[in-house]
Order: C-alpha cells, then structure tokens, then sequence
C-alpha cells in the first residue's frame, strides 16, 4: 500500500482533504489514532460558512443529530440583542449544532464514499532522514505497523500537532492564542433555536472577569456551554477557566433551568492556536490544515468552517502538484492562504489587542449593543460573512482599530 496521500487525522480538515482528493481521483489514506464516534473538546457550532462547505460535499442535513440555528442572541452590558443569520450571496442564512462525536464521523464516511481509505484506531508517525519526510509509519491498535511513501501528507492532527512539531512547524509566540473550556448540561430549552454569547461575565462580588461564554442548544435536552479567554485581554495570567464556568453558570438566565447539578459530561478544554498562527504551513511535500495550521478564527473562535476550507484548498493545490509531477506547486497552497485569509486574520489580531484593553472593550459594549444596526455588521465581520464586493473595506476597519489602539493607554 504506497496511496499518493496520506493524511494525518480525521477531523475536518482531514477529513475535507480526503473527500476532495478521493473525488478528484487520488488514492488517498486518512489515518485517525481514535474510533469513530469519538469526542473532541469543541463548541460544536456550524456557522453559514460550515453549512456551506457541508454542503458542498452532499452533508445529510436531515439527521436527527443535527439541530438548526436562526441567528445570535448576545448578552452584555445588561443589554440582549438577537440577530438572524444575515442574507449571503454565497452562504446560507442558517446554521446548525451538532456533536463532534456525530459530525466527524458522518464526514469520514462521505470521504470514504468517494474512496479514501480511512484506518481507525491508527497512529501516524513521520520519518525524517536529512531533515526532508521520508515516510509515515502507521501503527493500528494490534500493533501493526506498516511504513508507505506518500506523494504528499497532509498534516490534520489538530493544534497540539505533534506530527507537525517533529517537522519544524511552530506557533508565532506573538500571535494571540485562546484557551477555552466546555461541558454538557441538561436543559427544558435545548431546542432554541439561538446560539447565546455572553461577553460580560462577573464573579459574585460583581467585578468583571477576562473571558465570555456561550450557550449552544443542541435540540436532543442538552446545552453546550463553554467559556474562554484570549491571550490579549487584561488579567490573562490569572486566568481560571474553572472560575469563569463557575460564573458563567451561576448567571445564566433562568429560561435555561441551568444549575451546576445539570452537569453531565463535566467541562474540558484546550488551547487553541488562532490568524493561522502555526507556520511553515507546506514543506517539501506536506502541508497543514486546520487547527494544525491555527485556523481558528480569533473573532469568535470558529475552527470546524476553517478546517472544511483549508482542507479543500489544500486538495486543490496537492492534486495540481500530483498532476504536474511538481511538488513545488505546494508552494502555492501558503500563498492562497494568505490571499484569501491574510487581511482578516490582520484585522482580527489588531481587534483582539483592542478589546483586552478594559477602556475599549466597555466603550464597544456600551455603544455596540445599544445599535442594532451596528451590532448586525459586526455579526457579519466576526462571523466572517461580508460580501465578496466588501473586501476592501477591511482596510478601512483595520485603520478603525489602528487609531483606536494608538489613543487608548494601555494597562495590562
């Protein structure tokens, strides 16, 4: 067994990877160290983007699993406002919840349907020799092992890659990166139809906590409910990720009929690299995506579109490469990255030093939550829904927050 990809990880953008290169015609092996189904730590949210490229690779979107989503309602500053998915030339105005448990596993198999051969319970190992890939050794559970010699690997194993690390792959320490915590809870209300953010969380004596929280209704009597901090806002070295749930929980509104016994699967969590933060995203002949590549979007922590996208356009550039026998055309895969991601990634890193500054982040929640108006296009810009025709205004908002950051003394 010599496929010409293999790829490492069965997540989204693994499992995106494998869909379009097996469509394409490739002969292609995704190798996932765990069974399906199995868990990962995730907000399980699918925006319009999501539902798009679940689309795109024929999604059963009637699954019982799966629970639709309107819009956005926000809490803060003792404000709520709820916002319907806006009108797209290009997306849907809708999106959905589903567990990562079902979700990962659906698409694996949509993958292999176009004829990836996915090996569960299976560890990828890289062999390097003059620090160039040579191979990737596959170890199954039994422990086998069996050593192939892809064309190209594509590397899907999330943002602790290990696979990636033994590369030379490593996160811009001065890029912002997240920590977020999740559990899931019983709810009479798990069939709203709102994903809920709340931006203001306080602790018991009322002082203001770095972080925000969300509630995701999942339509089958649960919530997931997770809260998270990024590395730029003020207070950031005492985080406590236990201590923000705990408040979140506690001030939850009561149409949830959330208390801490509803608990049941208890909250977890992990890091999560952000602006597409992990470089070199391709080598020789492999390339990263998704969290592998820190493809999460740092406005609102959106990784499970990013991984979809990043997954496609790798297939694009590695089938090219394949069919002109140039793997020097993976080169090319960094560079469409950049083009399309590289001004909103900006804009979002400027936004997030912004807002960890207490002064912005109040004078934002006071004015923005107050107009609608307003608070709909930011749906748009965080959600990264703007018109293909808006492009260039992400200039004008960069220079917006440019100024704003330059007047605003810092206190961290």
């Amino acid at each position: 067994m010599n496929p010409e990809v293999v790829i490492v990880g069965g997540g989204p953008g693994g499992a995106a990877a494998a869909y379009w290169l097996a469509r394409s015609g490739h002969s292609v092996v995704l190798a996932e160290k765990k069974r399906f189904p199995r868990d990962k730590t995730c907000g399980d949210g699918l925006t319009p983007r999501a539902i798009h490229q679940l689309t795109e690779m024929g999604f059963d979107f009637a699954v019982p699993e799966l629970h639709k989503i309107v819009g956005l309602r926000a809490y803060a500053g003792g404000v709520k406002l709820e916002m319907p998915w806006p009108d797209h030339s290009i997306y849907p105005n809708w999106g959905a919840v589903i567990r990562r448990t079902d979700l990962d596993m659906q698409v694996a198999a949509l993958a292999e349907k176009q004829g990836a051969l996915i090996l569960q319970g299976t560890t990828a190992e890289p062999v390097v020799e003059g620090g160039r890939l040579t191979g990737v050794r596959l170890k199954d559970g039994d422990g086998d092992e069996r050593l192939v010699h892809p064309k190209v690997t594509v590397i899907a194993d999330g943002s602790l890659s290990r696979f990636g690390r033994k590369l030379g792959t490593e996160r811009n320490k001065a890029y912002p990166y997240g920590l977020a915590v999740r559990g899931y809870y019983n709810s009479p209300r798990s069939d709203d139809q709102y994903l809920e953010s709340h931006l203001d969380i306080r602790d018991s004596n009322g002082s203001p906590l770095p972080g925000y929280g969300w509630i995701f209704p999942l339509g089958d009597g649960q919530l997931n409910i997770g809260a998270g901090a990024v590395s730029t806002f003020k207070g950031w070295k005492e985080f406590n990720s236990n201590k923000l749930m705990d408040a979140l929980i506690e001030a939850l509104p009561e149409y949830w009929g959330v208390t801490p016994e509803s608990v049941v699967v208890a909250p977890k969590g992990g890091k999560l690299p952000m602006t597409f933060s992990v470089s070199p995203k391709a080598g020789p002949n492999w390339v990263l995506v998704g969290d592998a590549a820190g493809a999460v979007n740092a406005f609102n922590g959106e990784g499970i579109d990013y991984g979809y996208e990043t997954g496609r356009l790798a297939a694009h550039y590695i089938s090219q490469a394949i069919g002109s026998d140039d793997l020097g055309l993976l080169q090319n895969y960094p560079a469409a990255l950049e083009d399309q991601y590289g001004l909103y990634n900006k804009v979002a890193r400027l936004f997030l030093t912004a807002i960890g500054r207490p002064q912005v982040m109040g004078a934002l929640v006071r004015t923005g939550m107050r107009s609608r108006p307003l608070m709909e296009w930011v749906l748009k810009v965080m959600a990264n829904l703007m018109e293909p025709e808006d492009r260039g205004f992400g200039e004008q908002v960069y220079g917006a927050i440019e100024r704003i950051v330059r007047v605003t003394p810092d206190v961290r």
